[in-house]
């Protein structure tokens, strides 16, 4: 009894010495400019995010956050370069389901998204929007369930790539629906909205970003947005579960991520950060500007909505056929 006392004296003593430590650690992090990687090529909407946030990090931490895009592979090249960064909380990851959830279930990564990372915050969400061109008739998403049904097989719609979110999107609305449309696959949205413009496809589940001056100018008709709420950028425009298909969600959404072994304290500090420049009028303004929402929430909150996505995506990977390249 004495040596069992003795060995929890001595565990109880080595915690509290370690704490002073990894207070500290937190304390002087960061002590160098902090890298945060955008998996996609410049300019899309997560990295638009990733800024806004980065700006808000360096301001409140004292150190540059420099958001760099590192594209490739959907995402997977510059995902995995994260995993397999060092671990002190100065390269971070900026990304969203495409990389962390979508992409795993369609085949092999180089990376495991629940083994490789550490969460630290869900930073914005972001709704997309079903859109048609004006040569379609329907003007109602129960007015384009019935020309499809009347024409089975004949629309198609865009993406921009197999296993995308606009992809997955647009093919859970289509089995909710009981319509067939097919898909078109693009390499990248910016064809995919060419040939949409054009007429040479019917319709397509975008980023309000993306699309929103083309449907403002006429070029575009909105027909739904995919978010449980209307958006404020497109507040006359109905969600898919109002316009008919009852239960229907899909929010794209963008979260900050360290490699796993990060030290907890880090990973906490950035959290904490990082919900209180959420919080911000300032910031939540420029979100809304981009058609997105501010989000928020604990490392522990984010973790439990990655693992949540994966169940609810995998089935629909599975009924699209969608697979790796």
């Amino acid at each position: 009894m004495t040596q069992f006392r003795a060995a929890v004296s001595v565990c109880f003593g080595v915690a509290l010495a370690a704490l002073p430590a990894a207070a500290a650690r937190a304390q002087d992090y960061p002590s160098k400019p902090v890298r945060v990687v955008v998996p996609f090529a410049a300019g899309g909407p997560n990295e638009i995010v990733a800024r806004l946030v980065a700006t808000g990090l360096a301001a409140a931490l004292g150190q540059p956050f420099i958001v760099e895009s590192r594209p490739g592979a959907g995402g997977n090249i510059g995902t995995d370069y994260v995993a397999k960064s060092a671990p002190d909380g100065h390269t971070l990851l900026s990304a969203g389901p495409g990389s962390l959830v979508i992409n795993p279930l369609m085949g092999p990564v180089p990376y495991d998204t629940g083994r490789d990372f550490a969460p630290v915050s869900l930073m914005a969400t972001a709704p997309n929007v079903l859109v048609v061109h004006p040569s379609v008739s329907a003007r109602s998403v129960k007015e384009l369930i019935a020309l499809a049904h009347s024409r089975p097989g004949e629309l198609n719609y865009a993406s921009g790539g197999a296993g995308s979110t606009p992809h997955l999107a647009a093919a859970l609305f289509t089995a909710m629906a009981g319509i067939r449309i097919a898909h078109v696959p693009y390499k990248g949205t910016g064809p995919a909205v060419t040939d949409l413009l054009g007429g040479q496809v019917q319709m397509a589940v975008l980023g309000i970003p993306t699309v929103l001056p083309h449907i403002k100018a006429g070029k575009l008709r909105a027909l739904a947005v995919t978010a449980r709420r209307r958006s404020s950028q497109l507040p006359d425009v109905p969600t898919v579960d109002e316009a008919g298909v009852s239960g229907y969600e899909v929010s794209p959404w963008y979260g900050l991520l360290a490699p796993a072994a990060t030290p907890r304290e880090i990973v906490a500090r950035l959290s904490a950060e990082v919900m209180k420049i959420l919080r911000g009028a300032e910031l939540r303004g420029k979100l809304a500007a981009q058609g997105a929402e501010s989000a928020g929430g604990t490392p522990e909150e984010f973790a439990a909505y990655l693992r949540a996505e994966a169940a609810r995506w995998a089935p629909v990977v599975r009924a699209s056929g969608a697979k790796a390249d």
